[in-house]
């Protein structure tokens, strides 16, 4: 089954900043994320993310898997790197939205980003914006709903999510970077 991502329309967008303190040159986002044990994961937001894990697709391209709520839906990311490095990563999932209507699909976007700004003062930048798919807009005309309102109901949710999880995943790089 074909997917059609609606790129052209964006169910949310979010982007915070938190600072850190560890040798850059020690830090190395992809094989962070490639050895992130589940547990610390699911430290990096308490009660939202429930499981992560690290395999590979059909096509031998690395990917990360993750289990989380955002707002009121259990979301399963399958995300591919897209570009991947010490400093920035680029990950992109199709990814499965339980919600309380049933399943349905968003694209999701993150990108994780570390600055040095001097020393060992370092910037954690995590972003997070979602498209929708043709899928996901009619399942949301279906269930009585229009795009606006579950754009803003995503909005809310992913942007408190994102605000949640960006300094526990800082310091968690800068832990792996120390050690």
């Amino acid at each position: 089954m074909s997917v059609t991502v609606r790129d052209d329309l964006v169910l949310s967008h979010s982007t915070e900043v938190a600072e850190v303190r560890a040798p850059f040159g020690k830090v190395d986002i992809e094989a962070w994320l490639k050895a992130l044990p589940d547990k610390e994961y699911q430290r990096c937001a308490p009660g939202d993310h429930k499981a992560a894990g690290y395999t590979v697709d059909d096509d031998g391209t690395p990917m990360s898997i993750n289990v989380e709520m955002i707002g009121t839906g259990l979301v399963i990311q399958h995300y591919r790197y897209k570009q991947a490095g010490p400093h920035y990563c680029k990950m992109v999932s199709l990814s499965d939205v339980l919600t309380p209507h049933g399943w349905t699909t968003v694209q999701v976007i993150w990108e994780l980003k570390m600055e040095q700004i001097d020393g060992d003062r370092l910037r954690y930048t995590n972003t997070v914006t979602s498209h929708p798919t043709e899928e996901m807009i009619k399942f949301t005309v279906e269930n009585g709903g229009t795009f606006e309102e579950a754009a803003r109901a995503r909005q809310a949710a992913s942007g408190a999510h994102n605000k949640r999880e960006t300094p526990l995943f800082a310091a968690s790089i800068a832990r792996s970077a120390n050690a």
